[in-house]
């Protein structure tokens, strides 16, 4: 009896021969009913997805983050809740400009992403290992991509587009002065720092809202690399920090980061703003930490590499969109963009079941009605009801809970506004009623109640109280029809009286 499983197909079948393709004769040609080798042959043509357009060569892991510092009077997030409290997080650290082959050691900007697995759903924070960046209006982003990539002629990068557009962009000067000074290289992933970057938004359980930033300093300390000691590594070694992040887990020298926030009310962004002339939601500026100084939240540990890199590093799908209750987006123009532009592009890459993916899966119960597409497992909802509203007993349904409080933008509110108030919806209707002859009435209130018939006795009812609030004949039509006392139906409804009726 052999020590080792089976060799077999994808679909399970096993495999006799694995050295040797089906031919007609020894010499002969292939032929087209050898289904291992096609089989085979076809997966690995599709082996590659799409590059990721920025941050495409990056290094994962998987850890903890635990909490430290009590911060619950500025969030709810229950990843906050308390201390000493752990979630798991997969982090990916990247080169922003390269492309797959990308050496590691390069001077770049780098990513700096964090999914935390947080029992409310993932919270994606993607971020950089700069606290600004180049650009603040998220119009301007695709163009300086472009700049940082290949010329469309020579397919060369090319210093003359790079400059051309920061040139004419003075508000890249803050990021550009980081990148070429000394922080602009980090020795590895382990020793650099990492920024939300972004202003997001902190609501606590009393409703209460204040604007946030968030910051990962490494316990390892500071560390970077100068051009010399760079270009000495990417000529023996292309994959100096993904090789050290390893090497570093495997060996148990976890890498770890204290987390920690600054935080700024409404009335101090005002006031600051005032004074210094500085938008705080703009990408390019930096909060003063003598003037908003760091919270401790947490610490963050890094202590598992993913057991294969492309199911997990290379689909891993991070979003800014993945907010959790108690965290949630801010004026800052470029945050509102890569809310939808990071998961398009996911949808793009990876499908629009991407979140499916293991690396991806939230690890709290996930209910929702969005059905079907490519890669659908309906794992969470089989052949449950997939409309809202719905009036089935069991299904998932509103959490008031979870509700965020609106914020103010100059004279506008930011809220989600019921749009089921202050509406007249059956006016229109009935006057539309009132325009058919008898014999239309009939046929019209015929094929409703054939349709109407096929649903619940609730449903019927509460269908027959709009009809009314309609037209007190369109009702009475209709639930003669359906063999319905329209009376107790009504009774049910006293609002359903209309004046139009």
């Amino acid at each position: 009896m052999s020590d080792h499983p089976n060799l077999t197909t994808a679909e399970g079948r096993p495999i006799a021969d694995q050295h040797n393709s089906e031919t007609a004769g020894p010499r002969g040609p292939l032929l087209m009913q050898d289904v291992q080798l096609l089989e085979q042959m076809q997966h690995f043509n599709r082996e590659r997805i799409p590059e990721r357009i920025v941050h495409a060569k990056g290094s994962g892991a998987y850890g903890t983050f635990k909490v430290t510092g009590d911060i619950t009077k500025y969030s709810k997030a229950s990843v906050f809740s308390k201390i000493g409290k752990e979630t798991e997080v997969f982090v990916r650290f990247s080169t922003v400009a390269g492309e797959r082959g990308a050496a590691d050691a390069e001077r770049d900007v780098r990513g700096f992403a964090i999914k935390f697995y947080t029992d409310e759903g993932n919270w994606d924070l993607v971020g950089n290992n700069t606290p600004v960046f180049f650009v603040r209006d998220p119009l301007k982003f695709a163009n300086f991509i472009h700049t940082q990539k290949r010329d469309p002629k020579t397919n060369l990068r090319d210093n003359d587009m790079q400059w051309d557009f920061w040139s004419l962009c003075p508000e890249s000067l803050h990021q550009v002065t980081i990148l070429f000074s000394d922080r602009g290289i980090p020795k590895s992933y382990r020793t650099m720092h990492g920024y939300g970057s972004h202003t997001y938004s902190m609501v606590n359980a009393k409703g209460e809202r204040v604007w946030a930033k968030f910051h990962f300093k490494n316990q390892a300390g500071f560390q970077t690399m100068t051009d010399e000691e760079s270009a000495s590594l990417i000529a023996s070694d292309r994959e100096t920090h993904q090789r050290d992040l390893v090497g570093a887990i495997e060996n148990g020298d976890f890498p770890r980061w204290n987390v920690q926030i600054q935080v700024m009310t409404q009335d101090e962004a005002t006031a600051w703003e005032k004074r210094t002339g500085w938008n705080p939601f703009d990408l390019t500026k930096v909060w003063p930490h003598a003037d908003f100084p760091l919270i401790d939240a947490g610490v963050m540990e890094l202590n598992r590499i993913p057991e294969n890199y492309h199911a997990e590093v290379e689909q891993a799908a991070f979003k800014p969109s993945a907010l959790v209750p108690g965290i949630g987006a801010s004026p800052d123009k470029m945050l509102q963009a890569r809310l939808m532009s990071y998961a398009d592009t996911h949808m793009h890459r990876l499908g629009v079941n991407h979140h499916q993916i293991p690396v991806n899966k939230p690890r709290c119960p996930v209910m929702h009605y969005m059905r079907d597409g490519k890669g659908a497992t309906a794992e969470t909802y089989a052949s449950a009801p997939n409309y809202f509203p719905n009036s089935l007993p069991g299904t998932p349904a509103e959490c008031p809970a979870a509700r965020d409080p609106a914020w103010e933008i100059g004279q506008s509110t930011v809220d989600r506004f019921d749009s089921r108030v202050d509406h007249d919806d059956y006016t229109q209707a009935g006057n539309l009623y009132r325009m058919f002859d008898d014999a239309h009435r009939d046929r019209l209130t015929t094929r409703i109640a054939g349709a109407l018939g096929d649903a619940r006795k609730e449903v019927q009812a509460r269908q027959l109280c709009h009809f009314f609030r309609a037209d007190e004949d369109y009702a009475k039509r209709v639930a003669t029809k359906l063999g319905v006392d329209l009376d107790a139906i009504v009774a049910q409804c006293p609002e359903a009286l209309h004046a139009n009726s």
